[in-house]
């Protein structure tokens, strides 16, 4: 599995973070940036990750920011990302088994790092379910013809 990751300037602490876990689980990944913590626009940080996911350059993306929400707008709006805003462990599994997510945003701001980690884990970890679930995840990709 290869990973993207990416923040701007309100998400490079747990970008970092999140960095040291995908290293401790031996997870390949390309770090996107920012490379310091100057205020930076997070379009241009998400849409470089949602391209290289949509292209297959990378398996799936984590994009992190302040809340989460400007970055997970920002990469709803690439074609073929399905990207959830997630801060809780249930929802991390959930949003891998029901809709097939290959993006994950969260929030700097919201969620702490110990946190951030096992949410991280829960969806490198899930499997798309499948089944019922394929039909829906279909949907929502023709919604975007």
């Amino acid at each position: 599995m290869k990973i993207a990751i990416s923040s701007d300037h309100g998400g490079n602490r747990l970008r970092k973070e999140i960095i040291d876990l995908l290293t401790e689980r031996g997870v390949e990944f390309e770090d996107f940036g920012p490379k310091n913590d100057d205020s930076v626009d997070y379009p241009d940080y998400a849409t470089p990750v949602c391209e290289g996911v949509v292209e297959g350059r990378f398996n799936r993306g984590i994009l992190i920011c302040g809340t989460g929400i400007g970055m997970s707008i920002a990469a709803n709006k690439t074609k073929g990302i399905r990207c959830a805003l997630v801060h809780d462990v249930f929802s991390a599994k959930a949003t891998r088994g029901h809709n097939d997510t290959n993006v994950l945003a969260m929030g700097e701001r919201v969620v702490g790092a110990g946190h951030a980690r096992e949410i991280v884990s829960a969806w490198l970890d899930t499997s798309f379910e499948g089944g019922r679930h394929a039909v829906r995840v279909e949907k929502l990709m023709m919604l975007e013809d």
